[in-house]
């Protein structure tokens, strides 16, 4: 059980509390990536030191800080380990959901995150998108309750989860339903294979005759009409992410360059750190990881008001996913460029394996993909062009479960 904080944190505080953490994850991460070591120990400790019960307010036993705060910390964390960002995005989501219901349910499953509970997802499955149905199915189970059965793909986290939250048929609507990631007929499977992100644990769940309680039904599920925050909230976790591999990415270059004593008979400096050209590229990283930074905080300001006093101010909802968008179009530009261009500080030796710098364009590039940002870009065309609503993807249920089910 974490220690409960007694009164909102400072930046500054926030950063003593976890800012070693961040450190001993940054160490292992080259490692855990050279040898596809799942971040279980990391997860555990960041959920220790109370980093998943960071919005949970402080009478509740958390940390109660705002969302701007909250998004500066997992900036920071995804540059110690951009993948743990990613496996604990629908975590997040899932307690402002608990924040937002403000009902003793809600409040219960926010006491259990500053207990440790973490939430992964299985919403996705191969063959289903935006459009039709899901094959997953609950159905009435004659001893009381649903059966579950399905398979599901890109199920982020779930392999660090207690509880799986999961996107289901019931008798022809979506629904969401929360699920014990250790019931009978829960299989977790790693077989995420994308050349970024590897760590995520974004593989298969199957749920084979799976008893679910009544009151672990969440109501509508993912893909239902209608407008809500947490389109515009999993998207800014995804460009957190890429901010703290801007970051990453700058300090590697840095700390590789200043160990450099070779350089190129064309060069103009003796030693690379000393090359013009080579300070513009850092010069330019540097840029790009702190103006992607500040433009995920810009959009966290905006949610942070949307989101004010526990209840969703829907007035607000427009301006905060144009506010993504935005950000979503110019923060995966200028972290995806820095990436690339870091290779110019060095030959040959800067691509060895043993250093691994690939990963951070790879990581970028699959964090990139997720809402494809050419859709995205079109979506704001017309807003601005022909009035047309921003689409949002995201419906995760009116009503919260019993965590005592």
């Amino acid at each position: 059980m974490t220690t409960s904080i007694t009164r909102p944190q400072s930046d500054a505080q926030l950063d003593a509390r976890f800012g070693p953490v961040y450190a001993r994850i940054a160490e292992g991460a080259l490692a855990r990536e050279r040898d596809r070591v799942l971040v279980h120990e990391p997860i555990a400790e960041l959920t220790a030191a109370g980093f998943t019960a960071l919005r949970v307010p402080v009478e509740l036993g958390g940390s109660g800080v705002t969302l701007r705060q909250f998004f500066r910390q997992l900036i920071n964390l995804a540059a110690a380990d951009s993948n743990i960002p990613q496996a604990l995005r629908v975590h997040a989501n899932f307690v402002e959901d608990q924040r937002l219901a403000d009902t003793p349910a809600g409040d219960a499953w926010l006491r259990s995150a500053v207990d440790g509970v973490v939430v992964g997802n299985a919403i996705t499955e191969p063959g289903a998108g935006s459009v039709g149905g899901y094959a997953t199915r609950l159905t009435a189970n004659p001893a009381g309750g649903y059966l579950l059965n399905g398979t599901k793909f890109y199920s982020t986290g779930t392999l660090y989860a207690d509880q799986i939250l999961v996107a289901a048929d019931l008798d022809g609507e979506r629904v969401g339903i929360l699920v014990d990631a250790d019931a009978p007929g829960v299989e977790k499977v790693d077989d995420w294979n994308g050349f970024g992100q590897r760590l995520t644990a974004s593989g298969t769940t199957v749920f084979t005759d799976v008893a679910v309680p009544a009151d672990r039904l969440l109501g509508p599920g993912y893909g239902n009409p209608g407008a809500t925050y947490a389109t515009s909230y999993l998207q800014l976790v995804q460009l957190a992410g890429l901010a703290g591999i801007a970051q990453r990415a700058t300090d590697d270059t840095i700390a590789w360059v200043r160990a450099r004593t070779r350089t190129f008979s064309h060069a103009a400096a003796d030693l690379q750190r000393h090359d013009p050209l080579v300070q513009q590229v850092i010069g330019r990283l540097s840029a790009a990881a702190w103006a992607a930074k500040h433009a995920v905080l810009a959009v966290a300001d905006v949610l942070d008001q949307a989101l004010a006093d526990r209840r969703l101010h829907e007035d607000l909802l427009p301006e905060a996913e144009l506010a993504a968008a935005h950000a979503q179009l110019t923060v995966i530009d200028l972290v995806l460029t820095a990436t690339n261009d870091l290779f110019e500080v060095g030959g040959a030796s800067i691509v060895d394996a043993d250093t691994r710098l690939d990963r951070h364009w790879r990581n970028a590039r699959t964090l990139a993909v997720h809402n494809p940002a050419i859709q995205k870009a079109r979506a704001v065309g017309d807003l601005l062009l022909n009035g047309a609503e921003l689409p949002y993807a995201w419906n995760a249920g009116s009503r919260t479960p019993s965590p005592s089910a």
